[in-house]
This record gives C-alpha cells, sequence and structure tokens, in this order.
C-alpha cells in the first residue's frame, strides 16, 4: 500500500462545516471507480483499505464499512453512547450493520455521489447507502488510540441520533411518497373528527347542551388538524415532483444495464 503525494488533493472549507458537509465535498471532488471515507485522527488504519478493496469486488458490493475491532475508546462515554444508537439504527431501518460509527468505508463512486449527505447524517451513511439500492457489506479493521484532537461524542449525541433516525425513517418509507404519510394520517384525523361531531350533532338534535364539552373541542380540532395534515400532504408531493423535474433527477437508480448477445 503506498501513497503518491503528488496526487493528494487538500480541499479547504472556508468554515467548520461539520463532518458530514466535510465528507460530502471531498466525495464531490474525488475521481476514480472507489471512493474511501476514513477519520483523519489516525484511528482508523489505512493499511487495511486494500483487503476491504478485495472484499467489496469478490462479493460484489456496493459499499464496505469496518467493525472497529479491540476499539481503543472509553466505555462509559464513546462505547455505551454508540452502542445504543447503533441498536436504534439497526432495529429501526432494518439496514442490519454492526458498526455504524466506522468512518472507514470504501464506496463504489456512482453511489458514493448519489447518497446526498448533508446536516449530521454521517452516521446514517449505510442507510443512505441501502436507500439507494446499494449492496452492503462489513469486514473487521483495526482501530487505534486516539493521538491528535478530542471527541465530540457523547451520550448526549444520543438524542440527536434519534431525531435524525426520525428523518432517515421517512427516507427510508416515504420519501417518494410522502402523501402516503401526511393523507394517511390526515385522513384518519379526519374521520375522526367528523364521527365526534357527528355524534355531538346528535346529541344537540335530541336536547342536550353540548357547548363547551371537551369532546366539542377535541372533535373540532381534528377535523382542523387532519386538513391541515392532507393539505401538507399535497405539498410536499407538489415539491417532490418539482425537485425531480427542476434537477432532471430520477425517483430510481439504475445499477447497470445488460444488452442480450446471441
Amino acid at each position: 500500500f503506498s501513497l503518491n503525494l503528488k496526487e493528494v488533493i487538500l480541499v479547504e472549507l472556508s468554515r467548520n462545516y461539520g463532518q458530514s458537509l466535510a465528507l460530502a465535498a471531498g466525495i464531490e471532488k474525488a475521481t476514480g471507480d472507489f471512493i474511501v471515507t476514513m477519520d483523519g485522527d489516525l484511528q482508523n488504519d489505512p493499511f487495511d483499505i486494500p483487503d476491504m478493496l478485495k472484499y467489496l469486488k469478490v462479493n460484489n458490493l456496493d459499499m464496505i464499512s469496518g467493525i472497529r475491532k479491540n476499539r481503543k475508546d472509553g466505555m462509559f462515554f464513546r462505547k455505551i453512547p454508540s452502542k445504543i444508537a447503533n441498536y436504534l439504527i439497526r432495529s429501526l431501518t432494518n439496514v442490519r450493520l454492526k458498526d455504524y460509527g466506522c468512518t472507514l468505508k470504501i464506496f463504489r463512486s456512482n453511489l458514493a455521489k448519489e447518497m446526498g449527505l448533508y446536516g449530521e447524517l454521517h452516521r446514517f451513511i449505510p442507510v443512505l447507502a441501502s436507500i439507494q439500492g446499494g449492496k452492503l457489506g462489513e469486514i473487521e479493521v483495526r482501530h487505534h488510540p486516539r493521538k491528535f484532537g478530542k471527541s465530540k461524542y457523547g451520550i448526549g449525541r444520543t438524542t440527536k441520533v434519534i431525531s435524525d433516525l426520525l428523518l432517515m425513517l421517512f427516507f427510508q418509507k416515504y420519501l417518494r411518497r410522502p402523501m402516503h404519510l401526511f393523507g394517511g394520517l390526515g385522513l384518519l384525523t379526519l374521520v375522526g373528527g367528523m364521527v365526534i361531531n357527528f355524534y355531538l350533532l346528535t346529541l344537540k338534535i335530541l336536547g342536550q347542551d353540548i357547548w363547551g364539552k371537551p369532546l366539542l373541542i377535541l372533535g373540532v380540532l381534528l377535523v382542523f388538524t387532519g386538513i391541515q395534515l392532507i393539505t401538507i400532504g399535497i405539498i410536499v408531493e407538489l415539491l417532490m415532483r418539482v425537485y425531480y423535474e427542476s434537477q432532471q433527477k430520477r425517483p430510481y437508480r439504475i445499477k447497470r444495464i445488460t444488452i442480450g448477445q446471441n
């Protein structure tokens, strides 16, 4: 394994935009058939890259991620939060990887450039790759004690993981059909409100006083909430159409085209 420094390109951002956007900038400028991502604190070992690349090619994968063997991090502030986050992501997204936090990954270039990294979605790179239809795999890699910098990860990051996880679930299930989410919830809420209001109207016709009843307030709120959710669903559907059509994007990804031969 060797590196020609004349081929190294350093991309400097104007300020600290976070890990996800730093990765996105590097992926955008990278060339070649494969793209490798790794941390700069030397906890990842670049000598694992050839074995990872070989494993990816042999198993015809689109992305391979490292599993940090004998992880050299603190138990309470690093390993435990990481295990909690890994369990939540694995259980809710059904993307079955052991170590989401290992930055050492290798991608086929076309997949990496289509993932759409922003915010703090770097920890969900396997999920983003899966959404694009990528075939994923894992392999154990070495992990060294931190030599440079100070980790910003800890228990407090678990809440951010949960917030981003909700976004990932939306991406997985409803990104290309948001009306199924908002429309379904809106219709259910609207029908519930109408049933309550019809019941109260019947009581009113029978001569009972319904004014000021909590059930009346609930019925009205459910009707208006249902209308709003359905309206949001329609608006998001229109926005998705504008997003794809204005940028000439397609809501699908072609992996390969095979032409039959005699």
